[in-house]
């Protein structure tokens, strides 16, 4: 293991090269303008498996964006963990709010910037050069390993499902480990227990044929924006309760050991609303901010517009306005569920004069993993031996949509070893990814191997 974490040590700076050159790549999934980078980056990923020493590396074409392949299967007797990653990023807008270029890595005060560097493209990194360091200075890995690199987890994972299902012996393993979660505080690693899952949505409202003067037509034909407004007002009540009729139906109630356990998690309102930069905390009355984040449902805004929005005045009436809606759902919910009784409540609270399109984007289950499973274990301590502080569970709101197809598929749990943070940016303008945390994320991979090896369990 020293020669491993030596290795890991020297190689610092290749790594973070490395790293960045796979950052410069535009490879945002949402937009058939970055096609090509999207196979660009792809590319990328196949020539990094095959320097690592990985095998049978293949380039999985599908009806989207490529899936990228590797194993190393020479451990017999061992574990075989399936790793999963992303290398497809959102897009990086709005761009006037990064303080240096989206696609151009720079490191300021120990982070480094750039869209994906959190989100995962930096977490990815850590585990491939871990693999790389085993392979490299003991010529083996104490586990079986397969990789599967997707691109398409930031719109909804719409061809891996099916992938997964036609490649099931492939994909065969024991456990999977996946990093696309934060730790809970910098310097305090943590295993993800549970994860929000998804539905999302769009809604065109229109009014007329065309844009209208707003001198020579106001007051006399409907306003598509104005009829938004008065849509998106009615989705929440004064306790900020969503309204859509039975979407609480479903809900688990929080334990108060689960409630207990996380006010003991080093978490604080104060500090979390400066790091946001934000004036006050809202959200559903009675819960606590990590409550509200991780176990509560919820409904926002994500885009919204229509008519006129550039420089100066253009005094005219849209013939049509947009909104861009997720509902982040938990344990229990059901997003086909949540999308019919959406669609069922929407004419309720649609004024007369307009008419509304609903369009799906996507829709993912909600994930708990068993804190027991001897692969969380290993995982605890793998990361207090790279963070010499014990290991704590956390919940997380985000969506990771293949971790219920994992266990449904595959009947195997998911490791959510995350190693960015909450106020990473990701998402958003000017994501980082602690260096320190990269580093320590890579040791951290490296004694997972170690640790997993040294168990067997059943399937």
């Amino acid at each position: 293991m020293h020669s491993v974490l030596s290795y890991i040590d020297q190689n610092q700076d290749r790594f973070l090269q490395e790293l960045k050159a796979f950052l410069r790549i535009a490879s945002i999934s949402t937009d058939p303008a970055y096609k090509s980078d999207m196979l660009l980056c792809a590319s990328s990923v196949q020539q990094q498996f095959i320097d690592i020493g990985l095998e049978n590396v293949q380039v999985f074409p599908t009806e989207g964006h490529p899936i990228v392949y590797g194993e190393w299967l020479h451990a017999p007797g061992k574990p075989t963990v399936l790793f999963y990653g992303h290398y497809d990023v959102q897009p990086p807008d709005p761009l006037a709010l990064w303080v240096s270029p989206p696609f151009e890595p720079t490191v300021r005060e120990g982070q480094l910037y750039a869209r994906g560097a959190s989100d995962d493209k930096g977490q990815v990194w850590c585990h491939l050069k871990s693999i790389e360091a085993w392979l490299k200075t003991q010529g083996q890995l104490p586990v079986n390993v397969k990789v599967i690199i997707e691109g398409e987890e930031e719109i909804g994972s719409k061809h891996l499902f099916k992938f997964i299902s036609e490649h099931t012996e492939l994909l065969k393993s024991d456990v999977a480990l996946v990093s696309d979660t934060p730790m809970i505080a910098q310097d305090v690693p943590s295993i993800c227990f549970s994860l929000r899952g998804l539905v999302y949505l769009e809604l065109k409202v229109t009014g007329c044929t065309s844009d209208l003067h707003s001198g020579q037509h106001g007051g006399a034909v409907p306003n598509p924006i104005n009829a938004l407004a008065t849509i998106i007002s009615k989705l929440k009540d004064t306790q900020n309760r969503v309204t859509i009729p039975g979407f609480y139906d479903d809900v688990l109630p929080i334990s108060d050991t689960l409630h207990h356990d996380i006010l003991a998690l080093p978490h604080s309102d104060e500090t979390y609303l400066k790091d946001l930069g934000a004036k006050a905390l809202c959200g559903e009355e009675g819960f606590t901010t990590l409550e509200r984040r991780w176990l509560r449902p919820t409904l926002d805004c994500n885009g919204i517009f229509g008519g006129y929005t550039g420089e100066g005045e253009k005094t005219v009436i849209a013939s049509h306005a947009t909104v861009k809606l997720s509902m982040r759902l938990v344990a229990n919910q059901d997003p086909y569920k949540i999308t019919k009784a959406f669609r069922d409540f929407l004419p309720s609270i649609t004024p007369p004069e307009v008419t509304v399109e609903v369009k799906e984007y996507s829709g993912a289950f909600a994930a708990r993993v068993n804190p027991e499973h001897p692969a969380i274990e290993a995982a605890k301590k793998a990361l207090e031996s790279a963070f010499g502080v014990p290991a704590r569970l956390q919940g997380e709101g985000g969506t990771v949509p293949i971790v219920n197809e994992f266990e449904k598929k595959l009947g195997i749990q998911t490791v959510l070893m995350g190693l960015n943070l909450a106020n990473d940016n990701i998402h958003a303008p000017n994501e980082r990814f602690s260096l320190s945390n990269f580093y320590r994320g890579i040791k951290a991979s490296a004694h997972f191997w170690k640790e997993l090896g040294s168990q067997s369990f059943p399937r």
